[in-house]
């Protein structure tokens, strides 16, 4: 696998653990840290370079730490924190198409 791959994931864990800080120490509750994400998420897929110049696949490529980072905040709410090719996993499953894509 290629190693900035594996930073990546590891980038994720970290932030995931961060957002789970914070609500720890009732800085943001995980309702607030998820509308953010999604929030953030939509902008990535809704926006124009992403509808006119990029396909679907790269705009699920642009659109998965904010996915991937939101289904953390929902497995570890379930009490137990998540692999991150559990996430992975899940994201992939949860996946729609695009209003763009036949």
């Amino acid at each position: 696998m290629n190693s900035a791959n594996l930073q990546l994931e590891g980038l994720y864990l970290a932030v995931a653990a961060i957002n789970e800080a914070l609500i720890a120490k009732d800085v943001l509750s995980r309702e607030e840290i998820a509308h953010a994400l999604r929030m953030a998420e939509q902008s990535v897929v809704s926006s124009d370079r992403a509808t006119e110049d990029l396909r679907p696949a790269e705009r699920d490529a642009m659109a998965f730490p904010c996915r991937v980072l939101i289904e953390a905040l929902a497995t570890t709410s379930e009490g137990r924190p998540p692999s991150f090719s559990e996430l992975a996993r899940r994201v992939g499953a949860g996946k729609e198409r695009y209003n763009d894509q036949r």
